[in-house]
């Protein structure tokens, strides 16, 4: 039971096991008196050795990677003393492969599963399974045709942090500036905007009429985005998290089911056709194509937003008067086309993993990874920040804009706001006053251009 007797101990039975582990790099270190080379006990435990398929074995598919190797590989004193990479573990943990696994996936490639189990050699060796020549073969037991067109690069890679390709840096650098200015312009432009609402509010005749807002297309291509986005938020965002006591219910059938997965690419399909949706109703009715040109970004726009920021800090004492869309609409719209265009790219590159590992270098793999992570924050963030706050809680749509269900709003809010936009409105006959008879033309009170 001496602990550099144990593999010998071991082989009397598992006469070919131990012969393996010998030639392996645990076994060399272990014969060259290496008092951190591991042993059969360092991995497969004592007394209590149970058979891998059982939960509780220090060598099952869930536990292999983090309590077994882990123990060794992310100890620094051993990384120091034995030259060990420090990486590994922290990435392999945040890769898609270790979150799915700490999420609770009984099928994830764990450590083992690319280096082997007995059989681990340096990855300079010909023998390895993860030497550059072998790892198409490796990879290519999950990921068929791995490599076929090029070579697999760097497979531990931290997309937060540490070292990583290029074009993934660039990503990580470019969204760690873009987060931070674009939801701090977010949240101080309504702050301001709140603040100074609360204090200049006044009371306001209210005719009670109301004109259309979104007719029945737009409500729907709206309605498939209300379904879908929330459920990518949380579902994505509980693969990022397995541990977090709200992803747990999500995750609670992983071991059998990938259910999460499951749930986000149906969302992620909803997403996709109520944007195209949306996109073949503008191509089909020309009248509705007017939303397009009024959502075109002008100079007018630039001018309104610093007239905004003028009127709410007081400089200026003139009131701001909008068109039809003003700039905080046209930025959100055109934001929210780029985010999903952005997330379908991505989210496409990660989904059809096989395809991507086939015919595209791993760096794409790793920058769609990037990308879909940030833009993902960067999107939600957006939503709670810039949305939320024009639907719900300025003060002058308070408690919330009714719009996205009946398709309509208060003609009043455009008459303080949007004086022109109003008086087409009023010109065309398309605002609604109580006790007028409701007519089908007024449902395009949003095609009127102004």
């Amino acid at each position: 039971m001496n602990h550099w007797n144990i593999p010998q101990t071991c082989g009397q039975c598992h006469t070919d096991i131990a012969r393996t582990y010998g030639e392996s790099v645990h076994g060399q270190a272990m014969k060259a008196g290496l008092p951190g080379a591991p042993v059969c006990s360092d991995c497969h435990g004592e007394h209590l050795i149970l058979a891998p398929k059982e939960a509780g074995s220090l060598v099952n598919a869930s536990r292999v990677s983090m309590v077994t190797c882990g123990r060794c590989h992310s100890d620094e004193r051993l990384a120091l003393r034995y030259n060990l990479p420090a990486d590994r573990v922290p990435s392999f943990a945040d890769s898609y492969h270790g979150l799915a696994m700490r999420g609770g996936s009984q099928s994830v490639a764990n450590c083992a599963s690319c280096h082997g189990v007995h059989n681990i050699f340096r990855s300079a060796d010909a023998r390895s399974t993860v030497n550059a020549a072998n790892l198409g073969k490796t990879c290519g037991n999950c990921h068929a045709g791995a490599g076929n067109h090029f070579v697999i690069g760097p497979v531990h890679v931290q997309i937060g942090s540490g070292p990583a390709h290029p074009v993934v840096k660039w990503i990580r650098w470019t969204y760690l500036a873009l987060i931070p200015l674009t939801l701090g312009f977010m949240v101080v432009h309504n702050l301001f905007d709140f603040i100074a609402k609360l204090i200049r509010r006044q009371p306001r005749r209210e005719t009670g009429a109301q004109v259309s807002r979104m007719n029945r297309n737009f409500r729907i291509a709206h309605a498939g985005v209300i379904l879908s986005f929330p459920t990518l938020v949380y579902t994505g965002f509980a693969l990022k998290n397995p541990e977090e006591w709200w992803a747990r219910p999500l995750l609670m059938w992983e071991s059998h089911f990938a259910f999460r997965g499951a749930v986000h690419r149906t969302a992620a399909v909803v997403l996709v056709l109520a944007t195209l949706y949306h996109v073949i109703h503008l191509a089909m009715v020309r009248r509705d194509r007017l939303f397009l040109k009024a959502m075109l970004p002008q100079v007018k726009d630039a001018t309104d937003l610093v007239q905004v920021l003028s009127y709410n800090l007081g400089i200026t004492k003139a009131e701001p008067h909008f068109a039809k869309f003003n700039y905080a609409e046209k930025m959100e719209y055109w934001a929210f086309m780029w985010g999903t265009v952005v997330m379908t790219v991505s989210g496409a590159l990660l989904w059809f993993n096989n395809f991507t590992l086939r015919y595209l270098p791993k760096w794409v793999s790793d920058a769609a990874t990037a990308v879909h992570y940030y833009e993902a924050l960067l999107a939600t963030f957006s939503i709670l920040i810039w949305h939320f706050y024009m639907v719900i809680f300025d003060p002058l749509v308070y408690p919330m804009d009714t719009a996205w269900l009946d398709g309509k709003v208060p003609a009043d809010h455009y008459r303080h706001s949007r004086p022109g936009y109003y008086r087409a409105l009023d010109r065309a006959h398309l605002i609604e006053f109580p006790g007028e008879p409701t007519e089908g033309a007024k449902e395009h009170g949003d095609s009127v251009e102004v």
